[in-house]
C-alpha cells in the first residue's frame, strides 16, 4: 500500500542543482521539502560518471558553490572523486541528509487544477511507492543525467560488454583487450588517455574531431590552501579571477566568432606538437570554427591517439555484426569490448514526459514543434508553481555552470516569497504562479535573435546544443552577470495568479482555472 505526504516544495535530483536548491530553501527558512532521487546516493552526474579519468573541465575553484567555498582541493581542475565528495560535505554542512529520500525515482507529476498542487507518484523499489503532493516542484534532474543509446544495428546482439561512460561497468576488465570507444566528447577524451596504456588495442570511432585546447592543470599546493583555509578572502579572489576572465570571453562566442582565430591558432599548435603523422594530424583536424561545439581540454588526448595499440576510425560506427564494427566508410573492426561515449538526452529531457500541466498535456507535448522553451531559463505557461532548474538555454560554452544554477537559485526564493503572500492574502485559498504565454514567447524570442550571431549557430557545425530542428535550445547567449541580473527578481507582469476555487464550486478537472494579474 503506498504512502501519501504532502510538502511546501519537492525538489527532483540530487546533483549540484538539487543540493543548491535545498540549501536555499532552508537559507529561505523553508523546511518543509523533500530532495527525490532515484539512486540510492547524492551528486548527479558526478555520482553517475565514474568512469577512468572523469574530471572537470572548469577550475575547481570556480566550480563550486559561492556560500561553500572549499580551500581544499587538490588540483586547480579536480577529479570526480573530489567533486563528488565536495557535494556530499556540502549535504552534511548544511543539514541536507533528513530532506533526502534516496531510491526515490519520479515516475510522475501531475497538476491538480482543483487542488493547485501538484501530485508526484515515485516508485520507491523495495519500499513501496510514495504518492507526494507539493505546492512547487523544483526540477533539479539537469541535462547530463540521461545517457544517449545509440541505435546502431546489431549493438544489441554484441556478444562482450557494452556500456555508456555514465553508467561504466566495474566488472569489465579491460587489460589486453581489443576495446572500441564511441564518440569525441567530453568523456571520450578523458576515457581514451586514461584506458590506452592498459588495454590490447583501442579503435576509436569518430564522426566529428573535437577542437582540443591545452589543460593547464597542476596540483594546488600546501601552501596555497593553507592561506585559502586561513584567509578566505583569498579563495573568493582567485574564484573572482577565474570568473573574470571568462567573462571577458563571452563577446568572441557571442557577438565577434571571428576573434576567436587565435584561439583556434592554439588548438592547431597543440594539434601539430602532438601529432606528428600528418594524415593523422589533418584527420583530427575539425573543418568548423572552434567554439561551435564546446572546447575541449586535455594534454594526454592526442599523445595517446598517437600510440601503436591506437586506430583512429574518421566515419563514424555504422554496424556490427557480433564482434565486428564496421565503419561508415566500410573500414572493420574486431573488438572485446564497447564503450559508449555517445552524450546525453539534452534536448529531449526524459522527465519531460513525465510531467503533466493544466491542460492535461505532458511538457513534451507543449514542446512539441516549438523545442524546449521557457521563461528566463525556469518556468514553462501551462505549469504553474512548477520551476526547472538548468531549464531551457542555461548552459555554458566556457564557464561554470555552477554561477547558473545560483542565479537561479535567486529567482526560486523569490518566487516562494512572492507566492507565500499570496497565499497569506487569499483568504484560505490557496494561489498559484503560472507564467503567461507572451512572457514565455517573448523572452525566447529575445534569446533566440540574439543566438543568431553566436558561434554556437554560425560555427558551422552540429551540436548537441541543436535540438532536432536546428534550434539551440541549450546556450545562454550572454555573460554570467547578464543572466543574474535577469533572474534576481521575478517580474510580476510576467504571471498570472491563478486562484483555488470556492469550496461550494464543484471540481472540474478540465474547466479553466481563475486567473488574475501579479499586483
Amino acid at each position: 500500500m503506498g504512502q501519501h505526504k504532502h510538502v511546501r516544495v519537492a525538489v527532483i535530483g540530487s546533483g549540484f542543482a538539487g543540493i543548491g536548491a535545498a540549501v536555499r530553501l532552508r537559507r529561505e527558512g523553508i523546511t518543509d521539502f523533500v530532495v527525490l532521487e532515484r539512486a540510492d546516493s547524492v551528486g548527479g552526474t558526478w555520482r553517475d560518471n565514474e568512469y577512468p579519468g572523469c574530471a572537470c573541465d572548469v577550475p575547481s575553484h570556480l566550480y563550486s558553490f559561492s556560500f561553500a567555498p572549499n580551500p581544499d582541493w587538490p588540483r586547480t581542475f579536480s577529479g570526480q572523486p573530489y567533486i563528488r565528495a565536495y557535494l556530499e560535505d556540502v549535504v552534511d554542512t548544511f543539514g541536507i541528509g533528513p530532506h533526502l529520500r534516496l531510491g526515490r525515482e519520479v515516475l510522475s507529476a501531475r497538476w491538480d487544477t482543483r487542488e493547485l498542487h501538484w501530485v508526484v507518484e515515485t516508485d520507491g523499489r523495495g519500499a513501496g511507492p510514495t504518492t507526494y503532493t507539493a505546492d512547487v516542484v523544483v526540477s533539479a534532474g539537469g541535462p547530463l543525467s540521461d545517457p544517449r543509446m545509440p541505435d546502431i544495428p546489431g549493438l544489441a546482439d554484441f556478444p562482450g560488454p557494452v556500456f555508456h561512460t555514465a553508467r561504466w561497468d566495474r566488472d569489465a576488465d579491460l587489460r589486453g583487450k581489443r576495446v572500441a570507444v564511441i564518440g569525441t566528447g567530453a568523456s571520450a577524451i578523458q576515457v581514451v588517455p586514461a584506458i590506452q596504456p592498459e588495454v590490447g588495442h583501442l579503435t576509436l570511432f569518430q564522426r566529428t574531431p573535437p577542437w582540443v585546447m591545452p589543460r593547464h592543470d597542476r596540483d594546488i599546493t600546501r601552501f596555497e590552501r593553507a592561506v585559502h583555509r586561513a584567509v578566505p578572502a583569498t579563495g573568493a579572489l582567485r574564484r573572482r579571477g577565474l570568473w573574470t576572465i571568462r567573462e571577458l570571453q563571452v563577446q568572441a562566442f557571442t557577438r565577434h566568432p571571428g576573434e576567436l582565430g587565435l584561439v583556434e591558432a592554439i588548438a592547431r599548435r597543440h594539434l601539430a606538437k602532438a601529432i606528428g603523422d600528418p594524415d593523422l594530424r589533418a584527420r583530427l583536424t575539425p573543418s568548423y570554427r572552434i567554439g561551435c561545439k564546446r572546447i575541449l581540454l586535455s594534454n594526454t588526448y592526442y599523445p595517446a591517439l598517437a600510440q601503436p595499440n591506437v586506430d583512429v576510425v574518421t566515419s563514424g560506427l555504422a554496424e556490427v555484426r557480433g564482434s565486428e564494427l564496421i565503419g561508415a566508410d566500410g573500414s572493420k573492426a574486431e573488438v572485446d569490448a564497447i564503450v559508449l561515449g555517445t552524450g546525453f538526452h539534452v534536448t529531449d529531457m526524459p522527465i519531460a514526459e513525465r510531467v503533466t500541466g493544466a491542460a492535461g498535456r505532458t511538457l513534451a507535448e507543449t514542446w512539441r514543434g516549438t523545442g524546449m522553451r521557457s521563461l528566463r531559463g525556469a518556468t514553462v505557461d501551462g505549469f504553474p508553481n512548477w520551476m526547472t532548474i538548468i531549464g531551457p538555454n542555461t548552459g555554458l560554452g566556457n564557464s561554470s555552470m555552477i554561477l547558473m544554477i545560483e542565479a537561479q537559485l535567486d529567482y526560486l526564493a523569490d518566487y516562494l516569497r512572492k507566492l507565500g503572500s499570496l497565499d497569506r492574502g487569499g483568504r484560505g485559498r490557496r494561489a498559484a504562479l503560472d507564467a503567461r504565454p507572451g512572457a514565455v514567447r517573448a523572452w525566447n524570442d529575445h534569446v533566440q535573435e540574439r543566438m543568431a550571431r553566436t558561434v554556437w549557430n554560425t560555427g558551422g557545425c552540429t551540436s548537441w546544443y541543436m535540438d532536432s530542428s536546428g534550434r539551440n535550445t541549450t546556450i545562454w547567449p550572454g555573460t554570467t552577470a547578464e543572466f543574474r541580473r535577469a533572474t534576481l527578481r521575478v517580474d510580476p507582469a510576467e504571471y498570472d495568479i491563478v486562484r483555488q476555487a470556492p469550496a461550494d464550486v464543484p471540481a472540474d478537472a478540465h474547466a479553466p482555472a481563475a486567473k488574475e494579474a501579479v499586483r
